[in-house]
């Protein structure tokens, strides 16, 4: 295990998952920008009721919460605007059009 507190950076060679086995970190995706607005794209479908929750196995929809992470997005494409790589910038704007697209038939519903 590394700490390098100047970085901020916590790297393992293992880690456990919930039941507590270990399994190596080549399983979990890289941390990146594509990885965690993702990871942002899930939250927002689940509670956009399109998609399962992974805890519960159940969909269920709660408007509230995921209007708050799509604007958490739109927020991102603010702050990050012309700091992204041409592939980033695409992948954040259709994933904003299309969340912001299903919140409305959702909300209309």
């Amino acid at each position: 295990m590394t700490d390098e507190s100047n970085d901020f950076i916590l790297k393992d060679s293992q880690s456990k998952d919930p039941s507590g086995e270990a399994r190596s970190r080549s399983q979990m995706p890289e941390i990146n920008f594509s990885t965690f607005i993702f990871s942002l794209n899930s939250s927002a479908l689940v509670h956009l009721g399109m998609i399962e929750d992974p805890a519960s196995g159940q969909k269920v929809k709660n408007l509230l919460i995921a209007k708050q992470t799509i604007d958490i997005l739109g927020m991102l494409e603010e702050k990050t605007r012309k700091n992204l790589t041409g592939d980033e910038d695409k992948l954040l704007k259709n994933m904003l059009h299309d969340l912001r697209i299903m919140y409305v038939a959702e909300k209309e519903k």
